[in-house]
Formats: structure tokens, C-alpha cells, sequence
């Protein structure tokens, strides 16, 4: 059973929280479900490495809103981790346990509702801020991009209506890989997800694999345990490309160049 995760000065977090409780049986600060739990929490969930101290849980979705200086509209989703310094949240160098089989139900439940969501991207999201310290797979469902659509009751309505639809599919098991290279919103990782093999690890970007060293690689792939290949933009690895693939050839993942 997942744990559901909202902030509750978060309005889009907030939101679809509100809408997703309200045929739930609320247990004083929880609200119970068949398949899932739902809490509000009154600290933001980019610094909420506590929650598995107190909270027993397979996995942890987080609602959330989404920024993003360019303005674009986007319902996104990511794991979570930083690559060096934690600007926000979590730990320095240290990569969450990513959630791979329920990113992809749900990036492909989301895709399956686009005609409603018209004005909309529909991207992943590279892997970035906290919470980085829970000891079981979470995942960041966010909605964007200003204060209208965070405080857009009908919109996190729609897309929490279908984060209920994700939770109560039944879960089926993709391969999942670990993705190196790309933007932030990677076109060809979120194609994958949607029409591809594998499901999706951690997301590590072009802009952080200066940052890549053996220490941080081999906890990349702890963090991943069970991860069978590893995707490369091979044309966006710059620098680094050597680097990552002398990494790569000490283990046993299957290098897919895309």
C-alpha cells in the first residue's frame, strides 16, 4: 500500500489531495483507502525525509505543484535526488529509490486523457530536489505552471481523478532503466515511457553528469537495484561521454544508445 503525500500551503498538492479524500474514511490526520493512504502534511514535501520514520509505507506519491520559469504549461511527473549540492531539499549527492513501473502507468494514463488536458505538455521531468533519504520508492505527480492552475479546482481534480485511476489499475512490470543525458523535460525519455520497454529509474541529465564520479555512479545504481539497461541521448553527453561509459562497462546493464 502507498502512502499519498500533500503540503498543505501547497494549492495544487492541496487540491487534488481535496478532491481524492473525499470518499476516503479519515482517521485523524490520515485519510484510509482500499488501495492507498492520504496525508496532508504541514511541511513542504521537497524536505519530508522524515516520513518513513513514522510512517510504514511500499512507496510514497507526493502531489504537488510545478514551476517552471518558461511558463509552458505542463502536467509533469519525476523521481527525485540531487546529483551535488541540495539547493532544494534532501541531501547532497544522494539519489532517491525511484518508482518505475507507477511512473509509467501513470505518464501513460495521463497521455491516454490528453484531449483534456489540451493546452498542456505532458513530460517527465529529470530526477532533482528532495526528498532524497526515504528507504522506499517515491515519485513526484506535479501540475503547472502559476498560481491559475495550482488554484484550479476542476484542473487538480481531473489529474488527481486520474491518479486514482493509475492507483487502482492493475500494476503491471516493465524493465525499467537508468537514463543518462537529455534536458530537464527529455523528449526521448518521456517517449519511452509512453511507447517504449522500459519503465524509468533515475533521470540524470546532461547539465548534472559533470557531477558524475565512480562514488556517485555506483550509488546511482544501488539506488536502482534491479534496473536491466541503461538509455543514453547519446548525442547530448558531451564531455562526459567516456567517462559514463567506462562506469557503465563495470556492470552487467544493457547500454541502449537513443
Amino acid at each position: 500500500m502507498d502512502l499519498l503525500v500533500a503540503f498543505k500551503n501547497d494549492a495544487a498538492g492541496h487540491n487534488m489531495a481535496k478532491h481524492i479524500s473525499q470518499n476516503m474514511e479519515k482517521d485523524g490526520d490520515m485519510y484510509r483507502g482500499k488501495n492507498f493512504d492520504l496525508i496532508e502534511i504541514d511541511t513542504p514535501a521537497i524536505s519530508a525525509d522524515w516520513l518513513d520514520e513514522q510512517y510504514d509505507y511500499d512507496g510514497f506519491v507526493f502531489l504537488s505543484k510545478h514551476a517552471a520559469e518558461s511558463g509552458t504549461l505542463a502536467l509533469t511527473c519525476h523521481s527525485t535526488g540531487n546529483f551535488n549540492e541540495a539547493k532544494f531539499g534532501g541531501n547532497a549527492k544522494e539519489l532517491a529509490i525511484p518508482y518505475p513501473n507507477l511512473q509509467k502507468k501513470y505518464l501513460k494514463t495521463l497521455w491516454e486523457n490528453r484531449e483534456s488536458f489540451s493546452d498542456f505538455e505532458i513530460t517527465i521531468e529529470a530526477t532533482h530536489h528532495g526528498p532524497t533519504h526515504l528507504k522506499k520508492p517515491s515519485i513526484f505527480v506535479e501540475i503547472g505552471t502559476t498560481d491559475l492552475q495550482w488554484n484550479d479546482e476542476q484542473l487538480c481534480s481531473s489529474v488527481a481523478q486520474l491518479v486514482l485511476e493509475t492507483l487502482e489499475k492493475p500494476s503491471d512490470s516493465h524493465p525499467f532503466a537508468i537514463c543518462f543525458g537529455g534536458t530537464h523535460y527529455s523528449e526521448k525519455f518521456t517517449k519511452e515511457l509512453l511507447f517504449g520497454k522500459y519503465a524509468l529509474g533515475t533521470v540524470m541529465p546532461k547539465h548534472a553528469l559533470e557531477f558524475l564520479n565512480p562514488d556517485l555512479f555506483e550509488h546511482i545504481i544501488t539506488q536502482n537495484n534491479g534496473a536491466e539497461a541503461a538509455l543514453l541521448d547519446w548525442k547530448s553527453l558531451g564531455k562526459q561521454k567516456q567517462t559514463l561509459i567506462d562506469l557503465l562497462s563495470t556492470t552487467k546493464l544493457e547500454v541502449i544508445k537513443i
